[in-house]
């Protein structure tokens, strides 16, 4: 047998075999019971300290929930994981486990808009220092680094400007000051990307994207060493933002075809990228998997796969948006991205909803950029429907 499963396997199987199922079942139950009951004290006291396996408590840990962990923790390569009621809240927790006031965190300009809320309007007044620099300038990145850090927060492929960053060398800069080093993989997913083996300390996804892929469940998850991930489950716990079973469940099923469906994210998102290139209202296209890209080569290294995200600025900015988009047929203008369907939306209403225009452009973030999560529909379909749509452009 295989010492490793492939990743296919693992979206199947992974972390449904280390528990037994109730009656038999072949898929992981919905268990909506808050609390679970034992028949003499010693062995619910030893549950509780975490002598025995066992639950107590669903703020805490629950078997369903406990299932979509493993799985995570199984795709990512990691000792352990912990889980959220959304990405935002596995990126909060994150933060507020590992950073008190005095310490240093660096990171990058154009990262999600709830991330950069939390870094612009959050932490300073608790006396957090947040330096964040241009993505890609290694030499910004690398001396605000040297000065001190207490954590180093990458996002690669970035929302929605679809930067890259090398981990692995800012992960080699941050680890010689003793900080750790923090990576959202949403855009990416642990198909096209692992963090960890790059030196990431720490992996953190919303699952409410690509890992759950049909865009009916909310959650947030974190993976890493026994270690870290013992503190920030320690800290979710307390402060209660739990993922719940019954979106813990859904995102089980989803996640059962993410190889499946992230290989057809990335061809989609290849040919539209291509597509957009040659079009001649299309100013830019930002995709990893062009030779163009800035971060091209970056890529090449550490992702087997390109992604289904790209955005793309047009002539004529925001107005011009607003014509094109609502004659799409086949996506739908909406704040999300990583599920079946195609879903599009310029940062002013989607990642970026919360920033003001001026905090937008300090980013890098032009008015007129469209964010495209290409779906699995037929490819031949997506590219007629975008031909017509930008049609009225001309």
């Amino acid at each position: 047998m295989r010492k490793q499963m492939g990743q296919s396997t693992q979206s199947i199987w992974g972390g449904e075999q280390e528990h037994e199922l109730f009656e038999r079942s072949t898929q992981v139950p919905v268990v909506h019971s808050v609390s679970f009951a034992y028949k003499d004290i010693d062995t619910w006291q030893k549950v509780a300290l975490g002598q025995e396996p066992g639950h107590i408590y669903s703020r805490n840990t629950n078997p369903t929930v406990r299932a979509f962990e493993d799985k995570v923790k199984t795709l990512e390569g990691a000792q352990a994981a912990t889980s959220f009621a959304s990405g935002m809240a596995a990126i909060s927790n994150t933060l507020a486990t590992f950073v008190q006031p005095g310490d240093r965190i660096v990171s990058i300009k154009d990262s999600y808009g709830g991330t950069n809320v939390i870094f612009n309007e959050f932490l300073p007044p608790l006396g957090i220092d947040v330096a964040l620099c241009e993505t890609g300038d290694y030499v910004q990145l690398e001396a605000e680094i040297a000065k001190g850090c207490r954590l180093l927060y990458l996002e690669t492929p970035t929302n929605p400007t679809i930067k890259i960053t090398d981990i692995k060398r800012l992960a080699a800069k941050a680890h010689a000051v003793g900080a750790l080093v923090v990576v959202d993989n949403t855009f990416a997913t642990p198909i096209n990307q692992l963090p960890l083996e790059l030196g990431a300390d720490i992996v953190l996804h919303s699952a409410s994207k690509y890992l759950g892929g049909h865009a009916d469940a909310l959650g947030g998850v974190i993976c890493g060493s026994h270690e870290l991930v013992e503190k920030v489950y320690h800290y979710r716990e307390i402060n209660g933002a739990t993922l719940a079973p019954m979106d813990a469940y859904s995102l089980l099923r989803g996640m059962k075809t993410l190889k499946l469906r992230v290989e057809r994210h990335n061809s989609n998102a290849m040919a539209i990228a291509h597509y957009l290139q040659s079009h001649p209202m299309v100013e830019q296209v930002n995709y990893p998997g062009l030779a163009s890209h800035p971060g091209h080569d970056i890529a090449k290294q550490q992702m087997s796969g390109f992604g289904g995200m790209l955005s793309f600025s047009v002539k004529g900015g925001l107005e011009a948006i607003k014509l094109f988009l609502p004659k799409l047929q086949f996506a739908h203008m909406a704040a999300n991205l990583g599920c079946v369907e195609t879903v599009v939306g310029p940062p002013v209403t989607t990642s970026h909803v919360e920033c003001s225009a001026e905090e937008r452009a300090a980013a890098g973030i032009p008015e007129g950029l469209v964010r495209y999560s290409a779906g699995i529909e037929d490819i031949e379909d997506l590219i007629a429907d975008l031909e017509q749509a930008l049609g009225v452009l001309k």
